[in-house]
């Protein structure tokens, strides 16, 4: 009589009605399995198939779920979380200058911006994120919840020209940001960038001082730029150059740039962006809530650039939901261009993930459902009243999809949200704690 075939042991095998890798692109997946072990995906592979291989500790039946990729929020400053509803309804430079940075200079410090990106974290599991790109002060504080929360963060070296809670100025942002990139760097979920904040916020030694160390430690390099028409005015007005132009003439450019925003751009610095093999971090929710503009997505696509989107500060968006930002950056690249193909679902999606990967440098670990990546999960129940019935289950995520049909979450293989609830943080204590910031410095 022949033996039976041993099982492989794993860790965890979840079974959802969909799966959506991402790769290959444009595919879903049905009766099929994912099978974890050790923070990694074995095997992505059909359901029966997954019986008869697999033996695991923990199993997961999602039978309304479609299972694809933890989101990755591509630029967000977590911290400002705590100044959500600060100043809205009013221009960027006015809510800046005349709001945002003198509240700082009160307020930030390591325990704000511990607590702030605790709460952001949360808020960010609650809609799917898996991942984030910070720029904002005390990068220790910051890596230390994204810790205690499960998640993988990309930690952006700010740098500022100006005196803020901070630094006194530039070169103490340098001396501190690489303390903390020395530091830091041997923890798992964590990367970097350089992150030098603005042109209009940044001197041209600071910016070749960036550039020059971003090379040197194989970082990439993350800046706003050309996110209202008053950044290019002033930079015409002081450098006789539209802020890419002068970045370019500094040697910022290259495939490890990332443009955030990029709403105002001509044709040929399109072309420009696409030759150097730069990327851009659309913003979609915060732009328009500013009265920004609307970037030229379909026509960055067009040209191959390689565009993943963010949410911005809560204080700029007011929420950390991803699944809003793939919905709206399509729907808006639809209506400017008129073109209904422009951007379909499955882009949208990739959009909000590998591309996400690819602009961090993190495309070898996360962002697509592969053997051999990091297993950054999510789930969504498409089985509720508004979405039934489920034609397409990509469509339905990401025209119709809401972070509140996010059920589950996983960060290398370990649950951080299961059936809505979060499994590291404590709700109770983070809602106090934000209560008591609001009470202590007010809404306004």
């Amino acid at each position: 009589m022949n033996a039976m075939p041993t099982k492989q042991p794993v860790d965890l095998l979840l079974f959802p009605r969909w799966v959506v890798p991402v790769v290959p692109p444009g595919v879903v997946l049905e009766e099929h399995a994912l099978a974890v072990e050790k923070g990694r995906i074995v095997a992505l592979l059909p359901r029966k198939e997954a019986r008869r291989r697999f033996s695991a500790k923990e199993e997961e039946e999602l039978k309304t779920h479609v299972l694809i990729p933890g989101l990755i929020n591509l630029h967000c400053h977590a911290a400002m979380s705590l100044f959500r509803g600060m100043a809205d309804d009013v221009p960027l430079g006015t809510w800046l200058r005349e709001h945002i940075w003198p509240a700082e200079a009160k307020q930030v410090c390591a325990r704000f911006v511990y607590d702030g990106t605790l709460l952001a974290c949360a808020q960010m599991q609650r809609s799917g994120i898996t991942c984030f790109n910070d720029m904002y002060f005390f990068p220790e504080a910051a890596s230390q919840a994204a810790e205690a929360a499960g998640m993988r963060a990309a930690l952006g070296l700010t740098v500022l020209e100006f005196p803020g809670a901070y630094t006194r100025g530039a070169e103490e942002c340098f001396a501190k940001g690489l303390e903390a990139y020395r530091s830091l760097r041997d923890k798992p979920r964590l990367s970097f960038c350089l992150a030098p904040h603005a042109p209009y916020s940044v001197s041209d030694l600071s910016f070749q001082r960036a550039a020059s160390l971003a090379k040197a430690l194989h970082l990439p390099l993350h800046t706003h730029l050309h996110e209202t028409r008053e950044e290019i005015t002033q930079s015409l007005k002081e450098h006789g150059l539209r802020p890419l132009e002068r970045l370019r003439r500094l040697g910022l450019l290259g495939p490890r740039f990332l443009a955030v925003h990029a709403v105002h751009l001509e044709a040929q610095e399109i072309a420009q962006l696409a030759a150097c093999g730069a990327s851009v971090a659309h913003c979609p929710t915060s732009n328009l809530k500013h009265g920004s503009g609307i970037a030229p997505l379909a026509a960055l696509l067009k040209a191959g650039i390689n565009v993943g989107l963010g949410t911005d500060s809560a204080a700029s968006n007011t929420r950390f939901d991803m699944l809003e930002e793939m919905r709206l950056a399509a729907l808006l690249a639809k209506g400017s261009s008129e073109e209904a193909a422009v951007v379909d679902a499955h882009k949208a999606l990739e959009m909000a993930t590998l591309a996400g990967a690819r602009a961090l440098a993190l495309e070898e670990e996360v962002g697509s459902l592969e053997a051999g990546k990091a297993a950054d999960l999510c789930a969504v129940d498409l089985g509720g009243w508004h979405s039934l019935p489920c034609r397409n289950p990509v469509s339905q995520l990401v025209y119709g999809g809401s972070s509140a049909e996010v059920t589950h979450l996983w960060t290398e293989g370990r649950a951080q949200l299961k059936n809505g609830k979060l499994l590291n943080l404590e709700e109770a204590a983070l809602k106090e704690m934000a209560q008591k910031q609001t009470e202590a410095f007010g809404c306004v």
